[in-house]
């Protein structure tokens, strides 16, 4: 589908995926969801309300870095790119790229149809000027790029350190498909949460509103509709806890009595205090991320980090 500056790729994962990747996840003990369906149309407005809250640091951080080192990441990696941005729902932060960046054209990637299109439709009222192929699909199962692209330097942006949603082997996995799309020469300009003290940590993943938990169990609302399961809501409770030992912060759904829930058929029964795992986000310092991104064939350019030392973006180059 093709709206004035706009095509839409609609490569959206099928109900099939969803059910097996969920009934498959409550199999396990402990049981766990994948974090990428959080990202129907209503849990992301919560994500978008999760940025502006005063505890989640991370967003206003990393674009502060953004707006300050602008000309120097437009110095690098000139301009007249493919920009690629996985996980570009909101496509909010890559505003302050393009002026400098004029890429030949823009490709957004997300798991959220509504919330993709909307975006795009936005961006593309705001720059007339940009070419725009909006892919609807799962970026972390399938990485490649729409047919109709035009050519040109590929630079891939990933902010708001989705990379920690990866356990470290499946973000090298994940960086190794990166650079596959990219080629020889591309780039990589990524955010990165940094380590930090415990009670920050756990304040950004639990804020004093009980948006983040709403977020949480939107989840579990969100299989309900599409999977006609019998959560009851009332009966779990988010709860989110820094893992020292491992360099991350862990969501989970916390079962507040024994009970049973169905899915297609298929029972599952839960004690009280069992948990469904529904996110992981690990932090690193910058050191070990760029070490981690060299084992995926990255090679370190240039490193930003506020002056508080809370988040850094990295600019890497494909070796």
């Amino acid at each position: 589908m093709k709206t004035a500056n706009i095509q839409f790729h609609d490569l959206h994962a099928t109900r099939d995926e969803f059910i097996d990747d969920v009934i498959q996840g409550l199999t396990q003990r402990p049981a766990s969801i994948p974090p990428k369906y959080f990202y129907d149309a209503k849990g992301s407005r919560f994500f978008d309300a999760i940025t502006e809250l005063p505890e989640y640091y991370q967003t206003r951080t990393e674009i502060d870095i953004l707006k300050r080192y602008a000309p120097d990441i437009a110095k690098q990696v000139g301009t007249g790119s493919l920009l690629v941005e996985p996980g570009g729902g909101s496509c909010a932060k890559v505003h302050i790229l393009l002026e400098g960046l004029q890429p030949r054209a823009y490709v957004p990637m997300d798991i959220s149809h509504d919330h993709l299109r909307i975006a795009a439709e936005e961006l593309a009222l705001a720059y007339p000027w940009l070419e725009i192929h909006a892919a609807c699909t799962d970026y972390t199962k399938e990485m490649a790029l729409p047919p109709t692209v035009p050519h040109g330097t590929h630079v891939a942006f990933f902010p708001g350190s989705s990379i920690g949603n990866f356990n470290p082997d499946d973000a090298i996995n994940f960086l190794q498909s990166v650079a596959e799309l990219l080629g020889s020469g591309g780039y990589l300009l990524i955010g990165v949460d940094l380590k930090k003290d415990r009670s920050i940590l756990e304040a950004a993943y639990d804020d004093a509103a009980g948006v983040t938990a709403q977020f949480n169990l939107n989840l579990l609302e969100r299989i309900n509709r599409e999977l006609k399961a019998d959560f009851d809501l009332s009966r779990w409770e988010h709860k989110a806890l820094y893992n020292e030992s491992l360099g991350r912060i862990e969501m989970h759904l916390v079962s507040q009595l024994e009970q049973e829930v169905h899915i297609n058929q298929k029972k599952f029964i839960f004690n009280q205090g069992e948990t469904i795992h529904t996110e992981n986000s690990y932090k690193y310092a910058v050191d070990e991320f760029i070490n981690l991104a060299k084992k995926a064939d990255f090679h370190s350019v240039r490193y930003w980090v506020d002056e508080n030392h809370l988040f850094s973006v990295h600019l890497f180059r494909v070796a």
